[in-house]
């Protein structure tokens, strides 16, 4: 089927007692055994819920895994991948990341004596000369990146990363199973924050892994069992709901993120537009190659800091608030909210400075959108 079809059809009828359309929320942290020895495949809701293999089902098929794994967050998603290291092992991670996934590595697992290093992941050279030899296990990369919307050629890392004996592992956020699918490039697992485009309401806490193999399925099941970090039956269902518009939604985003680019673009108030969807951007060929869009993200720079207070104040449309990926359009400020936690050195190093903001668009009508960032950018 196509892609479209598996979306609309997310946990079509999964009750076969009683045929019901949609998945019931099954409500229930334990299952009745009918008999000692005799299981109905469920027993316990940490370990499996009929509502969340419903979805972590749906999210296999979208993404071409073996299995699929739903999280309470995209950062606990994210913990369950890391967690499959041990102390000693090295990674190499895309510089440009959203500030969240800089901060699990740098504060939370560092300490247990797992080492990163930041590397461009669009320069092939770069990411071979961070590697350390007998100590790299992995290339964790974000494509495109947050905030900066970076290109990296999958096709080429993965293969890489796999001749080198490392795990390819793929952020996949952004751009969603529905334009962008590593697993089918070779990469070993894919995460997700559910919470942004898959969910695409601003209204569930949700992630994702899914992983390529039958092995990797077996490593990440157990952590997920074991450290209990997984999605309720309420969120699940929400996030399948949220599955159903992902196409729909999707396109008319990407429609307006390319309006919005282009005029953005064209504006002699503006430095700088970064998103893959414009020709002249660094990646656009590249996006072109692997994927079948170009996504609703795009960040610009203004003249400086106070352009930017400037745009976040006088917005009316458009709304000041961190995450991205809903139906509504949402401004943030990166160095002050998504990637605050990252040192100043390395953010300027990367250039997520103060004169830039982030923008998802949403499905408004795009001329709407162009006259609030106009209005809100008119001299006083």
């Amino acid at each position: 089927m196509k892609i479209e079809t598996i979306l609309a059809h997310a946990g079509l009828c999964t009750d076969s007692t009683t045929g019901a359309i949609s998945t019931p929320i099954y409500q229930t942290a334990t299952f009745r055994h009918p008999a000692l020895g005799v299981s109905t495949g469920f027993d316990y809701s940490r370990t499996i819920n009929p509502t969340r293999l419903a979805l972590e089902n749906v999210i296999a098929e979208l993404e071409s895994g073996d299995r699929g794994f739903a999280f309470a967050s995209g950062m606990a998603a994210i913990s369950a991948v890391l967690m499959m290291f041990k102390s000693g092992d090295h990674l190499i991670v895309s510089d440009d990341l959203y500030g969240g996934t800089y901060r699990i590595f740098e504060k939370s697992f560092r300490q247990f004596g797992l080492s990163v290093t930041y590397a461009d992941t669009t320069d092939p050279g770069a990411v071979r000369d961070a590697v350390i030899p007998g100590k790299t296990r992995a290339v964790f990369i974000e494509t495109p990146t947050n905030p900066l919307m970076k290109i990296t050629d999958l096709e080429e890392a993965i293969e890489f990363a796999h001749q080198k004996g490392m795990l390819a592992v793929v952020d996949n956020t952004f751009m969603t199973p529905y334009l962008q699918r590593p697993l089918e490039f070779g990469a070993d697992i894919v995460v997700h924050s559910g919470t942004k485009f898959l969910g695409g309401h601003n209204d569930v806490l949700a992630g994702a892994v899914v992983a390529r193999s039958e092995e990797l399925s077996e490593r990440i099941g157990f952590i997920q069992n074991a450290t209990g970090g997984v999605l309720g039956p309420q969120d699940s269902w929400l996030l399948l709901r949220g599955l159903k518009t992902l196409a729909l939604r999707l396109e008319k985003q990407q429609e307006n993120a390319q309006a919005v680019a282009r005029w953005l673009d064209r504006n002699d108030k503006i430095k700088k537009v970064h998103y893959p969807g414009l020709p002249g951007h660094p990646g656009h060929s590249v996006q072109r190659k692997q994927s079948s869009g170009f996504g609703a993200m795009l960040s610009f720079r203004v003249p400086d800091a106070s352009w930017a207070e400037r745009i976040i104040n006088r917005v009316k449309v458009i709304t000041f608030a961190e995450s991205l990926g809903g139906v509504e359009s949402l401004i943030t400020y990166p160095v002050r909210q998504t990637h605050g936690d990252i040192p100043v050195e390395m953010r300027e190093k990367i250039g997520v400075t103060d004169d830039l903001l982030r923008l998802s668009v949403g499905i408004e009508h795009a001329d709407d959108l162009i006259c609030d960032l106009e209005q809100a950018m008119a001299a006083e």
